[in-house]
């Protein structure tokens, strides 16, 4: 008898994988905001200790801790005499818990609260071909920003995701080439810091200006960086209307994924005109493979971009092509094999 499975057969679970993946997403949101990593990341606990914790109903939580040990961020302790305990597998002590240095806590706090939320509308931006900030949160998105920060706990919430990300990526892309070179630095939308860290530390003759929007300076100074580098400075303005800070070296991270092609040139050029001879920018983004075939990620960034903001995301190509209509030459692409790959174009 033949017992190999054919594709044919495959389909049905692979399409109800797709239809129900939002209900692992929502378990590991409720377990974050619930706050049951923290709880665990102290000692084992059973069901019953936990509901107590955190003021839920123990069915509830219950079935919240199983779901969390089939999707491995936690172990489940059998014990023949007493309950079953529960404790944090090495995964969600690392990425999940908000004192690890390497900790994802924000990034899941804003994809739940603010990116989710967006999403229950990827249809009409679809059909409209623009973000749907207006319908998820009833504000205006004519100014993206304006929209992105409408309130001040939101910016610092999206500041917090940044964070995370240039934390646990940024070595990545900061490492994708030689930048010794390029002793002054500017990272242009800067937001907390982070990658600033990561430069100064590949780099330690390196010096980095962090450009940004003035109440966003004002956060990452107070929130982010307290205890302030010496070869880290801030500088506040708006990379479109401002003038830009000397340097041999711009950086737009996840920036000109924001953007449409005309007003990435438009910055882009900018940057150009800034640039000194032999200067240059990196930029950090996912990227599209130029088949059009993945990676999956990005694809979903893509959406994501349609969702959230005015821009997309791209293949090496596209890049390549609005940098040399920006005026740059000698562009090089580096995929990283993680999240974020480079692009270095100089002048």
């Amino acid at each position: 008898m033949n017992m190999a499975t054919t594709d044919q057969e495959l389909y049905p679970r692979k399409i109800l994988d797709y239809m129900e993946g939002f209900l692992v997403s929502k378990t590991l949101f409720s377990a974050c905001e619930l706050g049951v990593f923290e709880l665990l990341n102290e000692s084992a606990m059973s069901a019953s200790q936990l509901s107590e914790c955190l003021s839920t109903s123990e069915d509830g939580t219950e079935r919240l801790l199983s779901a969390c040990v089939g999707l491995e961020l936690l172990n489940a302790h059998t014990h023949p005499d007493g309950p079953v305990l529960y404790s944090n597998t090495e995964m969600s002590r690392v990425f999940l818990t908000k004192a690890s240095p390497k900790s994802l806590y924000h990034s899941i706090e804003y994809s739940s609260r603010t990116i989710y939320l967006c999403w229950h509308y990827l249809t009409d931006a679809v059909r409209d071909g623009k973000n749907q900030y207006e319908k998820a949160f009833g504000t205006n998105s004519k100014d993206l920003f304006e929209a992105l920060y409408r309130s001040e706990e939101e910016m610092v919430k999206f500041m917090q995701l940044m964070n995370s990300i240039w934390n646990i990526c940024g070595r990545d892309v900061i490492t994708a080439f030689d930048l010794s070179p390029f002793r002054r630095i500017c990272d242009l939308g800067g937001c907390s810091g982070a990658l600033a860290k990561q430069c100064v530390s590949v780099y330690p003759e390196s010096t980095v200006t962090i450009f940004d929007l003035p109440k966003v300076v004002r956060t990452s100074q107070q929130h982010f960086m307290p205890d302030q580098d010496q070869r880290i400075s801030f500088c506040e303005g708006d990379f479109f209307k401002d003038a830009l800070p000397p340097a041999d070296l711009y950086i737009l991270a996840r920036i000109l994924h924001d953007w449409t092609d005309q007003r990435s040139v438009e910055l882009l050029i900018k940057i150009h005109q800034s640039c000194r001879a032999g200067g240059g920018v990196l930029l950090v983004e996912a990227l599209l493979h130029e088949d059009n075939s993945g990676p999956l990620t990005a694809q979903l960034y893509s959406l994501n971009m349609l969702v959230q903001t005015e821009g997309r995301e791209r293949k090496g190509s596209d890049y390549t092509r609005l940098l040399t209509d920006a005026g740059f030459s000698r562009v090089q692409i580096h995929n990283t094999g993680k999240i974020y790959d480079a692009v270095l174009a100089c002048k």
